[in-house]
């Protein structure tokens, strides 16, 4: 079930985290030989910076709509 590591950048922030948790799934399993391993962290660490940069983006842009206005949940509120 081994699948090569690709350094392709992601078409969505979804697809970068179905390869992140495909990746996670392996590592733990010990799917994977050693060198694999390494390439696959490296590419689990290069989905994790671009999944940062997606939600640091959508966060901006929500502080551009609430008009800088976001402040914290407080303890016990629920999303809704």
């Amino acid at each position: 079930m081994s699948k090569k590591i690709t350094a392709a950048v992601p078409a969505s922030f979804e697809e970068a985290m179905a390869e992140l948790a495909q990746l996670v799934t392996q590592m733990e399993a010990g799917q994977l030989p050693l060198e694999a391993s390494v390439a696959a962290y490296q590419r689990g660490s290069e989905l994790v910076k671009y999944c940062a940069g997606q939600l640091d983006g959508v966060e901006a842009q929500v502080k551009v709509l609430e008009g800088d206005m976001l402040k914290p949940f407080a303890d016990g509120e629920a999303l809704q």
